[in-house]
């Protein structure tokens, strides 16, 4: 069996309720902070193309060693 089975993004929802149902503009920036908070579309853009797994431990290295760098500076 070559192929692993992909694992999907699920979402059990997100509801913005409103005081004021005339307030779209407000309920569309908290809908926005929801999404951001949520992280889905983070993880979407990383899902998009594969990546080989020696990519992302590279990537992790680098951001270990930067988290460092700046860390001794302060």
């Amino acid at each position: 069996m070559g192929r692993k089975d992909k694992k999907l993004v699920q979402v059990d929802g997100l509801k913005v309720t409103l005081k004021n149902p005339n307030a779209v503009e407000a309920a569309i920036r908290t809908f926005k902070k929801v999404v951001k908070e949520s992280e889905i579309l983070y993880t979407l853009r990383q899902k998009r193309y594969y990546k080989k797994p020696s990519a992302t431990k590279r990537e992790k290295k680098n951001l270990a060693k930067l988290r460092r760098k700046y860390k001794k500076v302060d």
